[in-house]
């Protein structure tokens, strides 16, 4: 007989790690609603309905603005396949882990490769970009940037590498992950031609959906396109049959998860209701005290000075601390989840999620006043309650 398996027992934890964040409560009650067909009217109403604010969040008039079925590497891959087709040339700026994710998706579409490269904490210089553009000798199609790198806490400019990408009839492919709804993102006032993210970072919803829109360039491209795309799930030409439909009529595709479409539609709500702008400075707020508290407790920040990503902050392990033990630390004595470094950072950053539902004031002073306990644990030097103090005089000043 096969053994029955024991009733779930998660612990319900307070997720400040690079994600997932934790859900907001209306986003849950909104997952409760009645599964139904994927042809029902009221479920293409649905598809309109999460469409129209998806667009607002972008900042775009997209046609081609939808939730993609899975993760956010769903819509890096998405956004990757559908243009980049082989013997392209294509330019990628790698300046942190997703930028490499996305070098190896380019070369499986067996696109020819040109890397735009900066040390992991650093922007990409819009110099840099103008002259990958200039070197390789012929027209490049697309050039693919991270705007919110996860792995390093920098928030990328655009705006200037955007004219100079445009400037030499190049498309610009951007990840949005960690930023739609926490940061300012423009995609029409910056010409973004393809950009992606996730539900489980700034929206406040599990994961498990990638908001993606197109430019009207993007789609002519993946109109005619000389061969298919090498995903068939992915496929934005299909696609669009039953997000955007013709004529009216919707051709069926996948089974979407309409769960979490319920689930971000909800999230959009949300957003639309405390206003974009709003949101955007709470994220700015709640990372300057995050960030004054490290200040005064000789904590580092990783990412380079005025360019660090409010919804994600890497703060470097000081001098003798043991990373594993501090994260430990937090989780089992404060109930916290942060996250450890990546890749050539591991074991010497911490990744502090403040994002959507979990950017709060609250979170910010519980954060310090844990991580100070947990330091002081293993002898590092500095005074009790400074950290929290400097983030409260911050929050007092900007009332």
């Amino acid at each position: 007989m096969t053994e029955r398996l024991a009733e779930l027992n998660v612990p319900d934890r307070l997720l400040l790690g690079p994600g997932p964040s934790n859900v907001h409560p209306r986003v849950y009650r909104a997952m409760m609603t009645p599964v139904i067909g994927y042809l029902d009217p009221q479920f293409i109403q649905l598809l309109d309905d999460t469409q129209r604010p998806l667009r607002s969040v972008f900042r775009t008039e997209n046609e081609m603005t939808m939730p993609i079925s899975g993760t956010g590497t769903a819509g890096m891959e998405a956004a990757i396949y559908n243009i980049v087709e082989p013997g392209d040339a294509v330019i990628v700026c790698q300046n942190g882990f997703f930028g490499t994710r996305m070098v190896d998706m380019a070369k499986r579409c067996d696109a020819e490769v040109t890397l735009v490269e900066a040390d992991w904490g650093r922007i990409i210089e819009p110099e840099q970009v103008k002259a990958a553009l200039k070197s390789v000798g012929r027209q490049v199609k697309v050039v693919m940037i991270v705007h919110a790198e996860t792995s390093t806490g920098i928030l990328q400019p655009l705006e200037e590498i955007s004219r100079i990408v445009h400037e030499e009839g190049a498309l610009l492919l951007v990840d949005a992950v960690t930023s739609l709804s926490g940061c300012e993102l423009l995609v029409d006032d910056w010409n973004i031609d393809v950009c992606f993210s996730g539900t489980q970072k700034c929206l406040s919803a599990p994961p498990g959906m990638a908001p993606i829109t197109f430019s009207q360039p993007a789609m002519d491209i993946v109109m005619n396109r000389k061969e298919p795309v090498r995903s068939w799930y992915f496929d934005v030409s299909m696609l669009r049959k039953y997000f955007v439909g013709d004529q009216g009529t919707r051709v069926y595709h996948h089974t979407p998860p309409m769960t979490m479409l319920y689930a971000l539609r909800e999230g959009l709500r949300v957003v639309v209701e405390e206003g974009l702008e709003a949101r955007i400075t709470r994220h700015k707020r709640n990372a300057d005290a995050l960030h004054a508290g490290f200040a005064v407790m000789g904590i580092e920040i990783h990412a380079q000075e005025g360019y660090r990503l409010p919804s994600l902050t890497t703060a470097r392990v000081p001098e003798g601390i043991d990373d594993d033990e501090l994260r430990a630390g937090l989780l089992n004595e404060h109930n916290i989840e942060v996250g450890r470094g990546i890749a050539e950072l591991q074991g010497k950053v911490l990744r502090i999620g403040l994002m959507g539902y979990n950017s709060t004031e609250a979170n910010v002073l519980t954060l310090l006043y844990a991580l100070e306990t947990q330091l002081l644990n293993q002898g590092f030097q500095l005074d009790k309650g400074a950290g929290v103090s400097a983030a409260t005089t911050h929050y007092d000043k900007t009332r």
